[in-house]
């Protein structure tokens, strides 16, 4: 077989098999997010990817391994040139001409050795710093992950407020309308009436500024994802969080040392020990070696005997006017910063895990006393009187009052369940170990 048909063959039977490799090609691993009908894990999907605070957290750990690769550098060698005893008269019948018979030229090289382990020095405290910027990033993901979870809830309350508002619009506009045919028949006073018409119209109002509040809730989370431009297409579809019996007895000193933050103060200490141990290294006095070749060119009348000589030296700098005092002062100065700052860091992590212990039990205690007790007692409430109401029993007052303690009862509902969600979302994120790595 010759090499054409044999590459001939090999063309064909490639193309043969495209179709099928473009049949077995997988399925993307994950739908894209539905806004209409977004879920909290689609909204977190959506806020790893986008989220602006934690992409520019991410360009801080970046740029810590840049200087993690800067701070490994050894110094660069030197390269010098030097021209002297550059003349210009000759002797009758001498080639002036030529550049390189008019000057003594000079060629060498110079190196800086580092004394006192500066390198591994500066290595150590950037990879200390690069954990630090590590340790933000944790932090500053574990935060605006909790800001995630209260939009999402904010704005599935705002959805529910929206709802209850827009049903108890809709039953005071049929109650107006039985008013007024009440009120031909001579059935009831024109006064009551009135009453009604005042309370359906501070239900549309309601029904108003629960939308605009909706919209406000639809705008911060769209943000905190990164999907400003749909905002208005946002509904989440995620029902409100259980409420668990959730452990008690937590130690709060076992997860200090797994957040982010902590861990972030304790890196910046250990890197600003390696720092004042890298400045008391300045006092080690660095070693400069030269190497260098002496052209010299025959000259009867400049230089009469010619001769190409090699020469070395060293360098050694002399510590008679500074020694270093003010950057060792500084290096001592922040390291007792860097130490304060993280007992400070542990002090307010340790509150806030325990606020947030707090709120989570004061919010979930709420929320079984509307679920088990306050919600269908209202209800209950509301259906004698409207009951009583249709069949002449009731007042229109009383009917009145049984619909507002209905409708604040349900808006209360909405936003103790919001409360609790938030509370437990503050609460995992608080005691949960730091996502280290972008």
């Amino acid at each position: 077989m010759s090499l054409r048909t044999y590459t001939l063959a090999c063309a064909l039977f490639v193309a043969g098999l495209s179709p099928l490799c473009t049949v077995a090609q997988p399925a993307p691993a994950t739908a894209p997010a539905r806004l209409e009908q977004l879920t909290l894990h689609q909204a977190e999907l959506l806020f790893a990817a986008r989220n602006r605070e934690v992409l520019f957290a991410q360009r801080g750990v970046e740029s810590a391994e840049a200087a993690l690769l800067g701070a490994a550098a050894r110094p660069n060698p030197n390269l010098y040139v030097n021209a002297t005893q550059i003349g210009n008269q000759y002797p009758q019948g001498y080639d002036s001409g030529r550049l390189d018979r008019r000057a003594d030229t000079t060629i060498g090289i110079s190196q800086m050795f580092e004394r006192g382990g500066k390198r591994e020095l500066r290595m150590a405290a950037a990879d200390r710093n690069l954990a630090a910027s590590r340790g933000d990033y944790a932090d500053t993901r574990r935060l605006q992950k909790v800001a995630l979870h209260a939009a999402y809830y904010d704005l599935l309350a705002a959805q529910e407020r929206v709802r209850t508002a827009s049903e108890t619009a809709g039953l005071f506009q049929k109650t107006v309308d039985a008013a007024q045919l009440r009120l031909k028949a001579g059935d009831i006073a024109s006064a009551d009436v009135a009453r009604i018409q005042v309370d359906a119209l501070r239900a549309q109002n309601d029904a108003r500024l629960a939308q605009a509040d909706q919209q406000r809730a639809q705008t911060a989370l769209a943000y905190i994802m990164g999907a400003e431009r749909d905002a208005a297409r946002i509904h989440v579809s995620e029902g409100w969080p259980d409420v668990s019996a959730i452990a008690s007895g937590f130690d709060i000193d076992a997860g200090l040392s797994g957040r982010g933050d902590v861990q972030a103060a304790q890196a910046r200490v250990e890197a600003a020990e390696k720092s004042l141990e890298l400045a008391r290294a300045l006092r080690t006095r660095d070693v400069t070696a030269m190497v260098q070749f002496d052209r010299t060119p025959w000259n009867p009348l400049a230089n009469p005997t010619s001769a190409n000589t090699v020469g070395v030296g060293i360098s050694i700098p002399l510590f008679t006017n500074y020694y270093f005092a003010g950057e060792i002062r500084g290096a001592e100065v922040d390291l007792q910063a860097a130490r304060e700052n993280l007992e400070r860091v542990r002090a307010l992590a340790r509150g806030e895990i325990a606020s947030a212990r707090a709120a989570l039990d004061g919010s979930a205690e709420r929320v079984r006393r509307f679920r088990e007790s306050l919600l269908g007692q209202a209800q209950k409430a509301a259906d004698a009187a409207e009951y009583a109401y249709s069949h002449g029993a009731l007042g229109v007052m009383d009917l009145l009052d049984a619909r507002r303690q209905l409708y604040a009862t349900q808006l209360e509902a909405s936003s103790t369940q919001a409360d609790y969600a938030k509370a437990l979302a503050a609460w995992q994120a608080a005691i949960a170990p730091a996502e280290l790595n972008p």
